[in-house]
C-alpha cells in the first residue's frame, strides 16, 4: 500500500539478496505475521545481513520488538526504548507485539 520508488523484489534480485515481504499493518494483526518476522529475523542472526524496513520505522520496530526480547534477551523496557528509537510511534502495535512477546515466553 506504501508508494515505492523502485520495483523492490527486482533491485533486491540484481544486489544477489533473497527478498522476503511480510506486510505488518497499521493496526493490530495475527500473531502468525510476528511469528513469520521473527522467523526470518532468526534465520539470518549471526550468518548473513538483513535489510527490514517501512516507511517510517513504526511497524518495522513494532514487529521487531519479541525478536529483541525473546531472542535477544532485552529486557522489556530497554527493547521499547530501542523501538522507539528506531520509529515506533503506534501503542497499539507495541502492545499487540509484547502481548505476542509474554505469550510466547519461556518460564
Amino acid at each position: 500500500m506504501e508508494p515505492r520508488p523502485i520495483q523492490e523484489p527486482e533491485a533486491v534480485a540484481a544486489a544477489g539478496m533473497e527478498y522476503v515481504c511480510i506486510p505488518v499493518g497499521h493496526s493490530r494483526g495475527d500473531d502468525a505475521t510476528l511469528a513469520k518476522v521473527r522467523g526470518v529475523i532468526q534465520s539470518c542472526a549471526g550468518k548473513r545481513k538483513l535489510f527490514y524496513h517501512c516507511a517510517s520505522g513504526n511497524r518495522t520496530a513494532a514487529a521487531l520488538l519479541p525478536y529483541l526480547i525473546l531472542d535477544e534477551g532485552l529486557e522489556e523496557e530497554d527493547a521499547v526504548n530501542a523501538a522507539m528509537r528506531i520509529g515506533l510511534r503506534s501503542a497499539e502495535l507495541m502492545e499487540w507485539a509484547l502481548e505476542y512477546t509474554r505469550a510466547n515466553q519461556k518460564p
